[in-house]
């Protein structure tokens, strides 16, 4: 067992989501950067599936009752086991009624921390992701939480050490317009490709909400609700961006301008990152 002294602003149970189930209305959800989770448990000896935890911006304090084996990617933090520092991209072994401490990131916003033998909480539809906006999965961590430990499925990864690529002030995302960019005036789609946008403080899993020069539209009616995908940029009344992310409706009733091919990046995008949108390179 993990005992939860600290679970910070939002700390999640995430393995690679539930994928298949869109017709039934369940989106993906999972891990918002998939391959830090991946290079985590790989680091432990875990299969790239294993459940591990997503740790958003104030960090975090674990309690281990017995002897594991843990490793942190992502954003860079500082960490501590008891009173020993640690290094995030490496194997850290935590002895039994040790605590591991995850700040606060220096930069970036999302941590990923796997442990040997993955958390074992219950799966629903075939996965142990929290789901921040239909509520299937565990719920975000309390403090007191007690999170079940499976045994080690391989010994840690014989490595010194992992590099974190950099935290970029701006992100370059590739957009595909499309398939209701007809609802916008021509000028709303140059401007979406030659403007600068920021990270709304009202983002969250669900989506990257963004704000700068709004994008009129060149219908006024109504859309029907239709099906919405990962990565799928909506434009509400206010004519301001969004970025659907890992917990996205699958439906909707606002136009999608266009949708972005990779929406990795955004995981560690704090609020006033700057975002700009660039068509595919031919």
């Amino acid at each position: 067992m993990i005992e939860v002294l600290r679970a910070g602003a939002l700390t999640t149970v995430q393995d690679l989501g539930r994928p298949g189930w869109a017709h039934l209305g369940v989106p993906r959800s999972g891990a918002l950067d998939p391959g830090a989770l991946r290079l985590a448990n790989r680091l432990v000896g875990n299969p790239e599936s294993a459940a591990g935890l997503e740790i958003t911006l104030t960090g975090c304090e674990l309690r281990f009752r017995r002897a594991a084996t843990v490793a942190l990617t992502g954003a860079d933090v500082a960490v501590r086991v008891g009173r020993r520092p640690g290094d995030t991209g490496r194997p850290l072994s935590v002895p039994a009624g040790a605590v591991l401490r995850v700040d606060a990131p220096r930069a970036g916003l999302r941590t990923w921390l796997a442990v040997g033998g993955g958390i074992t909480v219950e799966p629903v539809l075939g996965s142990r992701a929290t789901d921040t906006l239909s509520g299937l999965g565990p719920p975000p961590l309390r403090d007191g939480d007690r999170l079940p430990v499976g045994a080690p499925a391989g010994p840690p990864a014989p490595v010194d050490v992992t590099v974190a690529p950099p935290v970029p002030d701006e992100l370059r995302l590739t957009v595909r317009l499309g398939p209701r960019d007809d609802w916008f005036t021509a000028a709303a789609r140059d401007r979406l490709l030659r403007s600068a946008y920021a990270v709304s403080p009202l983002s969250n899993r669900v989506g990257a909400r963004l704000t700068g020069a709004p994008l009129p539209r060149a219908v006024a009616g109504e859309l029907p609700s239709e099906g919405i995908v990962l990565g799928a940029v909506q434009v509400p009344a206010d004519g301001q961006p969004l970025v659907f992310l890992a917990d996205h409706p699958t439906t909707g009733g606002y136009p999608v301008i266009g949708v972005v091919d990779d929406v990795t990046p955004l995981a560690q995008a704090r609020p006033g990152t700057t975002v700009r949108f660039h068509g595919p390179q031919r």
